[in-house]
């Protein structure tokens, strides 16, 4: 058996403060204390897992996958409108392998998907 655990999901971006406030406010839980442009995170003072780290970098590596995160919903529009109202950009809709999911952007361009298992 492996003893390794997700510790941070880490997301390279422009703005460490700004992209953390807007998963903060998309999953509601608050930014960590000391957000800075350069570093930022959310859930490491509660305790809550995993934790979302954000780093700020000159340049995007060409390609390396800055973040990708799969987030699920019991109720996949109402998160999908959410985040569209807190600044995401719709990308695709998919239904496969029994899930449906919502690919958006955020406000720096990386993916994220909202989905939950068809019934």
């Amino acid at each position: 058996m492996t003893e390794l655990a997700i510790g941070n999901v880490t997301a390279d971006c422009a703005h460490a403060a700004d992209l953390a406030g807007f998963y903060a406010a998309l999953l509601d839980r608050p930014v960590d204390a000391g957000a800075t442009e350069f570093f930022a995170t959310v859930g490491r003072e509660s305790g809550a897992q995993p934790v979302l780290m954000f780093i700020k970098v000159p340049e995007r590596t060409p390609g390396k996958n800055s973040v990708h995160l799969d987030l699920h919903a019991p109720d996949v529009a109402a998160e999908v409108a959410r985040a569209i109202s807190l600044g995401a950009k719709h990308v695709a809709d998919f239904a496969e392998y029994g899930m449906v999911w919502t690919t958006l952007a955020d406000p720096e361009g990386n993916l994220f998907d909202i989905g939950a298992k068809l019934p």
